[in-house]
């Protein structure tokens, strides 16, 4: 594989890695989903994620980015990996007590700085715009978002280019809304799978 991955090997190493999951889970953002991404499970393994991030770095390799931003746990791999890609450095943003994100551990971005944001798979957004809410707090440019997967068929607005190896429309429901709810389909959570 190369830094040009299609869609069809990117979806063919999730599933060989075991990350693609069906059923009836709780996303962070609340919502119901049928299809689950453990994209945990394909971090694991050095060679196809190093595969998966040169293709995550590609589109930005004009871009100049000087730091790669990701998210804690799901990011940091993956910043590590296409920042090493970019010649960048690595950083990741954990949760602050409020809710948003922050940068800790002596984690600094230089004011304009040129920031790529990574993510492993986006659903709503939120996340990614809490870490785009930290670098630019601390005088970064962010110059867009690369992602493993985008589980919203590109709906998904940050307000920067954000750029997908894998682009699925999968549903998501609230729970006053979920029809497995209503069949009964036992909710597992993420960290039931992870356990």
């Amino acid at each position: 594989m190369t830094a040009g991955l299609t869609p069809d090997e990117v979806r063919r190493v999730l599933e060989e890695t075991g990350v693609i999951r069906r059923g009836h889970f709780l996303l962070t953002s609340g919502l119901h989903t049928d299809l689950f991404l453990l994209c945990a499970l394909v971090q694991q393994h050095p060679a196809p994620t190093a595969r998966l991030a040169a293709a995550m770095a590609a589109p930005y390799r004009d871009a100049r980015v000087q730091v790669v931003a990701g998210t804690a746990m799901g990011g940091v791999i993956l910043a590590y990996e296409v920042a090493r890609v970019l010649g960048a450095r690595a950083i990741y943003a954990e949760k602050a007590r409020d809710g948003g994100m922050v940068l800790r551990r002596g984690f600094r971005v230089a004011p304009g700085e040129r920031a790529l944001v990574v993510e492993d798979a986006v659903t709503t957004g939120g996340s990614i715009r809490k870490v785009l809410r930290a670098v630019e707090a601390a005088g970064g440019h962010v110059v867009g978002v690369s992602a493993l997967v985008d589980r919203s068929a590109g709906r998904t607005d940050v307000g920067v280019p954000l750029r997908a190896l894998l682009t699925l429309d999968v549903p998501a429901w609230e729970p006053a809304t979920c029809p497995l709810c209503r069949q009964g389909v036992r909710l597992v959570e993420p960290k039931e799978l992870t356990g």
